[in-house]
């Protein structure tokens, strides 16, 4: 790691920011504090839809512009308003759907819609509360196009389903996952953390080589590949581990936050 602080910081949320009880410890909010008041940049960079942003960003006393949904959206969380957006067309979707559905037994599909909340075919199991606005069949949901499709087969091991869904959809568009039950995450063709990342760091004119980013997941793979300093939390995935120049404490134990203390 150089000696010359990062220009800008970028942080994945969930399993690396936040603590496993979702909240954000004093230490992490002080260690944002210092580095937007030293004059250098923070990006929160998450798969989480605009709507599950409003309490992590008070927890973190941050208000500037985050990169949502694996890179799709880029929110202004002081406005609460989506200033870009890369999502799969309706047309791409309705292909996607049909090859998985071929070759993947028991997949079952949700979409996420950025502001317009989320809908999901009702073979598709929810984790979460998502205050879905729609159950109805898949081909219905993506017409208008969507951020995220969800794709979720019960039982299965998310790293096994990552590779069968990248087998089946090949090109045509981004498969990621950031959970182990049975979850893939699927963007439109080039979108992932990094490309949403990298439209800010590039109107901002920071080179990838001053940014620093953090994170645990496959979905993170993309940033930590294109960020000049990359940082896995102690407990992240083992792709992850494999492919970041450092490891750091846990999210639990404030990991991120004793990365960041080198420099501010």
């Amino acid at each position: 790691m150089s000696d010359v602080a990062p220009r800008l910081v970028a942080s994945d949320l969930d399993g690396t920011l936040v603590r496993s009880d979702l909240s954000v410890s004093e230490r992490t909010r002080e260690a944002i504090a210092r580095v937007e008041g030293a004059g250098a940049l923070f990006v929160m960079v998450t798969g989480r839809p605009p709507r599950w942003m409003g309490q992590v960003a008070q927890d973190a006393g941050h208000r500037g512009l985050a990169v949502c949904a694996n890179g799709a959206l880029v929110y202004d969380l002081h406005t609460e308003r989506v200033v870009q957006d890369f999502r799969i067309d309706g047309e791409t979707a309705l292909t996607l759907v049909s090859a998985l559905r071929a070759q993947v037994p028991g997949i079952a599909f949700a979409v996420e819609k950025g502001l317009d909340g989320f809908g999901r075919e009702s073979a598709y199991i929810p984790r979460y509360d998502n205050g879905e606005l729609l159950v109805a069949p898949v081909e219905e949901l993506v017409g208008p196009g969507v951020v995220k499709l969800l794709a979720r087969v019960e039982g299965a091991a998310s790293d096994d389903l990552l590779s069968r869904a990248r087998e089946v959809v090949g090109a045509l568009a981004e498969c990621t996952h950031s959970s182990g039950d049975g979850l893939v995450e699927i963007s439109a063709a080039g979108v992932s953390k990094a490309s949403g990342l990298a439209v800010l760091a590039d109107e901002w004119g920071v080179p990838a080589d001053d940014v620093i980013a953090f994170g645990d997941m496959p979905n993170d793979l993309p940033m930590l590949a294109w960020a000049g300093r990359s940082v896995a939390m102690g407990n992240a995935h083992p792709e992850v581990l494999a492919a970041a120049d450092e490891v750091t404490a846990t999210n639990d134990d404030d990991g991120v936050a004793r990365v960041l203390e080198r420099w501010f």
